[in-house]
C-alpha cells in the first residue's frame, strides 16, 4: 500500500481515496421511501483505512466519513423528492461510539487534524442540507451515542433518543481521552442546542453521559420514546418535517459521478476536464488551473438539469473540491496553493447567469450550494493561497471568488512584451455579493471590506465591468499590480519566502485574517475549536507514552502534567 505523511520513525498513513461507488459502501446503507430516506450506520469492523485497528461498536475512521460525505451529496442531487432524512444506527443498542480510539492513537498528528476537519465539514454539509435544501436530517438515536456519535446526532436538525434505561448521549473526550470533542460538539451543545453552560460543563465531564428524561430537560435531545414507540415517533417527526419542505415531488434527480473519477493523478499532476493541478516539490507549491467553459452552457434550469454532471458549473465545483481534498490529505508538505484561471470572462458570467435567473429551482440551488461548500473548503484549508491573475485568465463572477479567497492576489498590469494575449481583467458580478457566503456568514467582498461600507459600495458600483490591473488596484480588489518584468522577478521570490516561514505560524495567521467580523457556530468550530484541538493533539497529556489516548482501554490510568498552560 502506498504510504504518505510522517517523518523518519513516525507513523505513516495510507493514501486517501475520496471516490466511492454507492454499490461499494462498506459502512452505510440508504433506503428511500417516498419523501423520507433512512441512512443506517452499521460499520464493518475489519474495513478500516489501516489494519492496526478494528472499527468496533459503530466507531468510525476517515473511510466511514468519506462514505457519509458521498451519501449527503447524492441525496441532495439524486433524490430531489427526499424531504427528510432519518439517520440511525444499525447495531443493537448502539447508535455510534464516535471516532475509533485506536485509530487516533496510531495516527500521525497531521492525519488526526485532517480527519477532524473533513468530518467537521461533512457535519456542516448535513446542517446545510437541513437549513437550505429543504432536506431535514433527523437523528434517530437507537442506542448509545458517545463522543463523535453524539456529535453526528448534533449535526441533525432534531435528535430523538430511545428511552430504554440504558441508552445515553455523551461527550466523554475530556474525562477519558484528555482531548476535546473533535467535530464541533462543544460549540453545538451551547450555540445550537442552547444548553445552559453550567449544565454543558457537567455533561462534558460526565463520561457516562445523560439518559432519557434528563437529556430532554437539559436540551441535549428533542424527544424520547420507549423502544415500543420509538419507530412511530421517528416516523411521525419525519412526516411532519417532510411536509414543511419546498423540495419538488416527481422530479428526476441528477446522477453524480464517482467523486474524483474524472481526474487522473500521475506523479505530480492532477488532470481533469476543468481543473488541473501541478506540484512543484522544490518550491513547496501546487498550481491550480481552473478553466472556464469553452462551449455554450445551459441558460435555463431545465437545460442545467439535462446537462447534469457534464455541465461546467457542477463539474468544476466537483473537480475543484476533489483536488483540494487530495492535496489536503495526501500532499501535506505542499504549503502554498497558487490559483490561476484560463478562459473567457464573458463565458464564465454567461454560465453562472442561470443561478440569478432561477435561484429557487431545486437543482440550481443545489449547484450553488455545492459551490458554497467547495469555496468554504478553500477558505478552511491550512495552506497559503495566492491568486495569480495573468494573461488568459478569467477571474470573473464565481471564479473571481478564488481571488477573493486568496491571502494575496497579484495581477499582471498590461500585456507581456510581444504577446498577442490581451491584458487580464477581473469582473465582479452578483455571485460575489452573497451567493457564496463564508463560514462567518459574509460574502468574501464583505469580509474584505469589513467595517468599510464606502469601499464595499464602490465595488458594487463596478459590477459587470472589465477591470484591468489599475482599476482593480484602485478598487482594492487585488494586493499588487505588476508589469511583466516585476512579475517574473518578484512572484518567485514571494513564493519562496512563504515556503521559508513556519507552517504552524502561517496556519494560525491565515485563519485569523480570513474570518473577520461576526462569529457563527461554523466559524467558532473551525477558527477556535480546531485550533485548540490541533494544540491538544500534540500535548503529552493526550498523546504521550503515559497520555490518555495511549492508555485508553489498557486498564492503566494516564499520568498528567498538572501545569495549566
Amino acid at each position: 500500500m502506498n504510504q504518505i505523511g510522517g517523518s523518519v520513525g513516525s507513523p505513516t498513513e495510507p493514501v486517501v481515496e475520496f471516490g466511492v461507488d454507492p454499490s461499494n459502501y462498506r459502512h452505510w446503507s440508504v433506503s428511500v421511501d417516498g419523501r423520507v430516506a433512512t441512512v443506517t450506520m452499521a460499520v464493518s469492523p475489519e474495513a478500516g483505512l489501516r489494519d492496526d485497528y478494528e472499527l468496533k461498536t459503530n466507531s468510525y475512521d476517515l473511510g466511514v466519513d468519506i462514505e457519509l460525505h458521498d451519501i449527503v451529496q447524492r441525496l441532495r442531487f439524486e433524490y430531489p423528492g427526499v424531504k427528510a432524512v432519518v439517520l440511525t444506527g444499525g447495531l443493537d443498542k448502539i447508535f455510534c461510539a464516535g471516532a475509533n480510539i485506536q485509530m487516533l492513537a496510531g495516527s500521525t498528528h497531521v492525519h488526526k487534524v485532517n480527519f477532524c476537519k473533513f468530518t467537521n465539514e461533512t457535519r456542516n454539509s448535513i446542517e446545510d442540507a437541513s437549513a437550505h435544501s429543504g432536506q431535514t436530517w433527523i437523528a434517530a438515536v437507537n442506542g448509545t451515542a458517545a463522543g463523535g456519535g453524539y456529535e453526528l446526532a448534533l449535526a441533525c436538525d432534531e435528535i430523538l433518543l430511545v428511552d430504554d434505561l440504558a441508552s445515553a448521549v455523551s461527550l466523554p473526550e475530556v474525562p477519558l481521552l484528555a482531548v476535546l470533542p473533535g467535530t464541533g460538539g462543544l460549540t453545538r451543545v451551547v450555540d445550537k442546542r442552547h444548553v445552559r453552560r453550567d449544565l454543558a460543563d457537567v455533561f462534558t465531564t460526565r463520561s457516562e453521559g445523560v439518559k432519557g428524561k434528563q437529556a430532554v430537560e437539559w436540551r441535549l435531545v428533542d424527544a424520547i420514546a420507549p423502544k415500543t414507540a420509538f419507530t412511530a415517533l421517528v416516523a411521525e417527526r419525519a412526516a411532519e418535517r417532510s411536509a414543511e419542505s419546498p423540495r419538488p415531488d416527481g422530479c428526476p434527480g441528477v446522477a453524480l459521478p464517482v467523486f474524483g473519477s474524472t481526474t487522473t493523478i500521475e506523479g505530480d499532476r492532477l488532470t481533469s476536464r476543468y481543473v488541473d493541478v501541478s506540484i512543484d516539490r522544490d518550491a513547496g507549491s501546487a498550481t491550480f488551473v481552473v478553466r472556464g467553459p469553452s462551449t455554450p452552457q445551459p441558460g435555463t434550469a431545465e437545460q442545467l438539469v439535462e446537462a447534469g454532471a457534464e455541465g461546467w458549473l457542477l463539474a468544476t465545483a466537483l473537480e475543484l473540491d476533489h483536488a483540494m481534498l487530495h492535496l489536503r490529505l495526501n500532499e501535506t508538505q505542499i504549503g502554498t496553493w497558487l490559483m490561476r484561471t484560463e478562459g473567457d470572462c464573458d463565458a464564465v458570467v454567461a454560465a453562472e447567469a442561470v443561478i440569478e435567473r432561477e435561484p429557487e429551482h431545486w437543482f440550481v440551488r443545489e449547484v450553488r450550494l455545492l459551490w458554497v461548500r467547495t469555496l468554504k473548503r478553500l477558505d478552511l484549508s491550512s495552506r497559503s493561497i495566492f491568486a495569480l491573475i495573468d494573461e488568459g485568465s478569467c477571474f470573473a463572477g464565481s471564479l473571481a471568488e478564488l481571488a477573493l479567497a486568496a491571502d494575496r492576489s497579484i495581477m499582471l498590469d498590461g500585456q507581456r512584451e510581444g504577446s498577442g494575449v490581451s491584458a487580464p481583467m477581473i469582473v465582479v458580478t452578483d455571485a460575489n455579493f452573497g451567493w457564496y457566503p463564508m463560514s462567518n456568514g459574509l460574502s468574501r467582498i464583505a469580509s474584505r471590506f469589513w467595517g468599510r461600507g464606502d469601499a464595499y459600495a464602490a465595488v458594487r458600483d463596478l459590477m459587470g465591468k472589465d477591470l484591468d490591473a489599475t482599476a482593480a488596484a484602485s478598487a482594492e480588489l487585488i494586493t499588487f499590480a505588476m508589469d511583466d518584468i516585476d512579475w517574473d522577478d518578484e512572484v518567485p521570490v514571494m513564493i519562496a519566502e512563504r515556503a521559508s516561514f513556519s507552517p504552524d505560524a502561517l496556519t494560525g495567521m491565515e485563519a485569523n485574517y480570513r474570518f473577520v467580523g461576526p462569529e457563527t457556530v461554523e466559524s467558532k468550530i473551525f477558527a477556535r475549536l480546531t485550533a485548540w484541538q490541533n494544540w491538544v493533539f500534540q500535548r503529552p497529556n493526550a498523546v504521550g507514552e503515559a497520555g490518555a489516548l495511549q492508555r485508553f482501554g489498557t486498564g492503566s490510568r494516564p499520568a498528567y502534567d498538572t501545569n495549566r498552560v
